[in-house]
């Protein structure tokens, strides 16, 4: 079964080429492309629902952010990937804050943007080395101004898993429990670590050494 995308992006151009591309890959197919934001929430529907969203961020009608908060809120199951020029550090963490799965820029090469959208299909993340350097950066002022919290050795070793590209399902196969354990794992260290999403996880994880 074919992944569905949809394309918002206003410079139509690079929205058209762009869903010419996606119709070369075989296991993808483009459910539906808007020009804005405001124009995506308003076809977006239970029905008409694709599985990973690419979005531009500089857009008139509701830019990039505005609709990453709004699909957080109605349709907090479909995986964005931004598609972008803006290198901007607080744009970028605002981006990952808010649960985005893969930050591409617009000049990458084809076989990069191929590589983002199987390992954000298959649940993991895909940032470029820059989105990571200041992902690493804002954890480390962070971890500056915050108590550490204490970790058992069994929430040491999901957060190691939880920093791959393994699936929770994965994870809760390789450590031997079942999925409510993980997910259990995965909401407390949420809440010792303050952080809200996956990527949190793996940046305290980076920053602390342990992996």
């Amino acid at each position: 079964m074919k992944t569905s995308l949809a394309i918002v992006d206003d410079h139509k151009l690079f929205l058209k080429s762009l869903a010419v591309l996606v119709a070369t890959f075989d296991d993808y197919e483009v459910l539906f492309c808007s020009d804005n934001g405001k124009d995506f929430t308003e076809k977006v529907n239970p029905k008409r629902k694709p599985d990973i969203v690419l979005l531009d961020n500089n857009m008139p009608d509701m830019n990039g952010f505005d609709t990453v908060l709004w699909l957080k809120a109605h349709y907090p199951d479909i995986r964005v990937i931004i598609l972008s020029m803006n290198h901007n550090e607080e744009t970028v963490i605002k981006m990952v804050r808010n649960g985005i799965s893969g930050y591409v820029l617009k000049d990458a090469e084809i076989e990069e943007f191929r590589s983002a959208l199987d390992t954000v299909r298959s649940g993991g993340l895909h940032y470029p080395r820059f989105v990571t350097n200041y992902l690493v950066k804002h954890t480390a002022r962070v971890a500056e101004t915050s108590p550490v919290s204490p970790l058992r050795g069994r929430e040491i070793e999901f957060l190691r898993l939880a920093a791959t590209e393994l699936t929770y399902k994965e994870i809760a196969d390789r450590m031997c429990l079942s999925a409510k354990t993980i997910d259990g794992y995965r909401e407390d260290l949420f809440r010792k670590l303050e952080v809200k999403n996956r990527v949190g996880l793996a940046m305290y994880a980076v920053h602390h050494q342990l992996i």
